[in-house]
C-alpha cells in the first residue's frame, strides 16, 4: 500500500491551501422565507416534472379535505382554468384572517409565506390531517408565478395576492358573503417547471374520485374549463365509502363472499403531549374487503386520505389479523388435512381490500408520505380487523367455507410454485444449457449499461444476434406466444419454458422474492412484429411483467421497440417509415415525381441484421417507448378486463374500440 504523508494532506486541506483561506463566513448562504423551496423544489414536491406539478394540486386540495375531516366542509371543487390555472374551492370555515400574535400579519399570510405554519400543529385546530408538515400551502405559493387566496367568513370576502411567494397585494376586504369557505387560485411558475406546465385532467379526476371514496360525507367536483366549447366535469359522492371503493376495484371479477366484510371503529392509544402529560389519542379505522376468484392481491391503504402505496404498520396489522383469524377458523373447524397449513401469503390471494385510517399524529417517511411508521397502529388495526373478521365468519359459515377453500388452493399452489421457483433460480446464463443456448448475453456486466431484447421468433432473433452491439446488447428469442399469466396460478406459470427463461435471464426473482437490485439489465426491450400478432405478444409480455415483476415497470426498465412498417427507396435515397401517414407525406414531398420502391415489412424476420440494427437497435436512430405505470388501479383493471377470464368485458372493449383498428394487417 502506498504511504500517505498525513501532514501534507492536512496542509493541502487547510492553511497552506490558497483556496482554503477563501472559505469563511461570507461563503455561507442563508436562505430566507420561501427561498429554500425555490432553490431546491424537489425536496418539497418530489420533482419538477409532471408528478411535482400535480403535487401542487394535491397540497391545496388536501387542505380543503382536512376541513371536511374536521367536520366543517362538505363540498370541494377543483377546476383547471384556461392557461392551466388551478382553482380549488371549499365550503369550510374559511382560513383565519385575524392578526397572528407572532408575525403581526394576518394568519392567512403566515400560512402561505412561512414554512411549517398552519393549524396542523395545534391540537385544537385539526384532529386529523393529511398535511402534517405544514409546508403545503407555502410551497405551492413559492412555486407559483402568482397565487390568490379569497376567504369568505364573518359575512365578508377577503383576498390576498402573491407572486413567486411574495405578497404583492396585502389582505383586503372587497365584498360581502352569505357563506363561508376558501378559494385558492394559482398558476405554476414556468421558471420552476421546465418539463411541462400542462395539467392532466385524468390524473386530477382519478385522485379526486379516490378521495371521495375515502370520505363518504364529501362531494367533490372536478372540471376542465381550458376549452370553453368543451367543458368536462365530473362530480363524485359515495355514501358507501370504502365499501363502494372495493366494489369498484373488484370490477368484473367473480366474488366469493357475497357481502363485503367491513369494519368502522375507533382504537385508542396513549402518548405524551408537548407538555409531557399522558393523553389518550383516538384512531379511526375503516376497512373493507372481499375475496374473488383471481390470483392477485389488491390492497390500497390510506392514512388521512394520503395513499401509503408502500404500506406501513396499518397494512401489517391487517395482514396479521387476516392470517391469524383464518388459520384459527380452519383449525377449529378441522378443515386442514394432515401436513396442511395456511400462511399469510395464502390468505392474501384473491382479495381486494381498502384500509383507511384517520390518525391524529401520523409519522410518514418523508414529505411523499409513502409509508406509515406509527408502531401503535399495527396492534390497533390487528385487533379491530380480527374481531370484525371473526364475527363475519361465525355469521356466514357458507362464505367462511368458500374463503378457507380458496386459501387452501393457494396453499397447494404455493408449495408447487416453490418447487418450480427453485428450478428457475439463476446464477449465470451458463449455469443452464437450455438458457445458454437461447440467451445471447452481452459482454458488459454493468446493469446500468446493459439492455436485453425480448425478440419474437428465432428468425428475428438470429438477425438481432448478428446485428446487435454485443458489448451491451443481449438477445433472448421467444418462441410462439407467451402464456397469459393473468388466467393462471403461479405454479402453472412457472411450468412455462419461456417464462422460466425470462426469469432466469433478468435475475430479479418474482413475487415476494423480487429484488430490483439484482436486475441484470436496466433496459428490457420488447421487440415484436408490427402486426396484430406482434401486438398480442407485446401485451402478453406486459401482462407477465405487471403481475410478477411490477417493480421493473415502476423503475422504468421496460421498453417497447417500434420497428418500421415500410422502407421507401429511390436510387440511393432511402427512408424507414413508421406509419401510413408518414409514408403518404414522404410520397407527396421528398419522393414526389420519382419512381420509388416501397417495401412493406410484415415482420422482423424480413429484415437482415444491418436493417434491424439501423431501424430498431441502434441507439442513435431507434424509437423506444418506455412503459409507465402512472395509475396502478387503472392498469390492474385493464389487464383484468383484456386478459382475465371474463369474456363479456373483452367483447365490450373490442366493440367500443374497433373503429381504431381500421388498418389491421390480417
Amino acid at each position: 500500500m502506498e504511504d500517505i504523508d498525513v501532514k501534507k494532506e492536512i496542509e493541502e486541506l487547510t492553511g497552506d491551501n490558497p483556496d482554503a483561506s477563501n472559505y469563511g463566513a461570507d461563503k455561507i448562504k442563508i436562505l430566507k422565507g420561501l427561498e429554500p423551496v425555490r432553490e431546491r423544489p424537489g425536496m418539497y414536491i418530489g420533482s419538477t416534472g409532471e408528478t411535482g406539478l400535480h403535487h401542487l394540486v394535491w397540497e391545496i386540495a388536501d387542505n380543503s379535505v382536512d376541513e371536511a375531516l374536521a367536520g366543517y366542509a362538505s363540498h370541494i371543487r377543483v377546476e383547471i382554468l384556461p392557461d392551466n390555472v388551478i382553482r380549488v374551492t371549499d365550503n369550510g370555515r374559511g382560513m383565519p384572517i385575524d392578526i397572528h400574535p407572532e408575525t403581526k400579519k394576518p394568519a392567512l399570510e403566515a400560512i402561505f409565506t412561512v414554512l411549517h405554519a398552519g393549524g396542523k400543529f395545534d391540537d385544537g385546530a385539526y384532529k386529523v390531517s393529511g398535511g402534517l408538515h405544514g409546508v403545503g400551502a407555502s410551497v405551492v405559493n413559492a412555486l407559483s408565478e402568482w397565487l390568490e387566496v379569497t376567504v369568505m367568513r364573518n359575512g365578508k370576502q377577503y383576498t390576498e395576492r402573491f407572486e413567486r411567494g411574495i405578497v404583492v397585494k396585502e389582505l383586503y376586504e372587497h365584498d360581502t358573503s352569505d357563506h363561508t369557505g376558501t378559494i385558492v387560485t394559482f398558476k405554476p411558475d414556468y421558471e420552476m417547471f421546465h418539463e411541462t406546465l400542462v395539467f392532466n385532467y385524468e390524473t386530477i379526476r382519478k385522485r379526486m374520485q379516490e378521495t371521495a371514496y375515502l370520505n363518504s360525507v364529501l362531494t367533490i367536483t372536478v372540471e376542465d374549463e381550458r376549452d370553453p366549447s368543451n367543458v368536462v366535469s365530473n362530480t363524485y359522492h359515495y355514501e358507501g365509502g370504502v365499501k363502494e371503493y372495493v366494489t369498484f376495484l373488484t370490477g368484473t371479477k367473480t366474488t366469493l363472499n357475497k357481502d363485503i366484510i367491513y369494519n368502522n371503529s375507533i382504537g385508542s392509544y396513549k402518548e405524551l403531549n408537548s407538555d409531557g402529560k399522558e393523553v389518550t389519542r383516538d384512531v379511526i379505522i375503516e376497512i373493507a374487503m372481499q375475496y374473488n376468484e383471481s390470483y392477485n392481491t389488491t390492497i390500497y391503504s390510506f392514512v388521512n386520505n394520503v395513499n401509503t402505496h408502500e404500506g406501513g404498520h396499518h397494512e401489517e396489522g391487517f395482514k396479521m389479523a387476516l392470517a391469524r383469524v383464518l388459520k384459527k377458523y380452519a383449525d377449529d373447524n378441522k378443515m386442514l388435512k394432515k401436513d396442511e397449513e395456511l400462511t399469510r401469503e395464502d390468505t392474501l390471494e384473491g382479495i381486494v381490500a381498502v384500509i383507511s385510517i384517520k390518525h391524529p399524529n401520523p409519522e410518514f417517511e418523508g414529505q411523499t408520505k409513502a409509508k406509515l411508521g406509527n408502531p401503535e397502529v399495527r396492534g390497533l388495526v390487528s385487533k379491530a380487523w380480527g374481531e370484525t373478521l371473526e364475527r363475519y365468519l361465525a355469521e356466514h359459515p357458507a362464505d367462511a367455507k368458500t374463503i378457507i377453500e380458496k386459501c387452501l388452493l393457494a396453499s397447494r399452489a404455493r408449495i408447487n410454485a416453490r418447487k418450480a421457483r427453485e428450478a428457475t433460480r439463476r446464477k449465470s446464463p451458463l449455469d443452464n444449457l437450455m438458457l445458454s443456448s437461447k440467451l445471447a448475453d452481452c459482454r458488459c456486466k454493468d446493469p446500468e449499461k446493459c439492455e436485453m431484447y425480448l425478440v419474437e421468433g428465432d428468425s428475428a432473433g438470429g438477425s438481432a444476434k448478428s446485428g446487435r452491439n454485443s458489448n451491451y446488447q443481449a438477445i433472448l428469442p421467444l418462441r410462439g406466444k407467451v402464456l397469459n399469466v393473468q388466467k393462471v396460478q403461479l405454479a402453472r406459470a412457472l411450468e412455462n419454458q419461456e417464462i422460466q427463461t425470462m426469469i432466469r435471464a433478468i435475475g430479479t426473482g418474482i413475487g415476494e422474492e423480487f429484488d430490483i437490485t439484482k436486475a441484470r439489465y436496466h433496459k428490457i426491450i420488447i421487440m415484436s412484429d408490427a402486426d396484430v400478432d406482434g401486438e398480442h405478444i407485446c401485451i402478453l409480455l406486459l401482462t407477465f411483467f405487471h403481475r410478477f415483476m411490477k417493480g421493473l415497470i415502476e423503475a422504468g426498465y421496460i421498453y417497447v421497440a417500434k420497428p418500421p412498417l415500410y422502407r421507401i427507396q429511390y436510387a440511393k435515397q432511402m427512408d424507414y417509415v413508421y406509419s401510413d401517414e408518414d409514408l403518404e407525406t414522404l410520397k407527396k414531398t421528398k419522393y414526389q415525381g420519382k419512381k420509388y420502391d416501397v417495401q412493406r415489412y410484415k415482420g422482423l424476420g424480413e429484415m437482415d441484421a444491418e436493417q434491424l440494427w439501423e431501424t430498431t437497435m441502434d441507439p442513435r436512430y431507434r424509437t423506444l417507448v418506455r412503459v409507465h405505470l402512472d395509475d396502478a388501479l387503472e392498469a390492474d383493471r385493464i389487464f383484468e378486463e383484456l386478459m382475465g377470464e371474463e369474456v363479456d368485458p373483452r367483447k365490450v372493449f373490442i366493440q367500443e374500440n374497433a373503429h381504431f383498428a381500421d388498418n389491421l394487417d390480417i
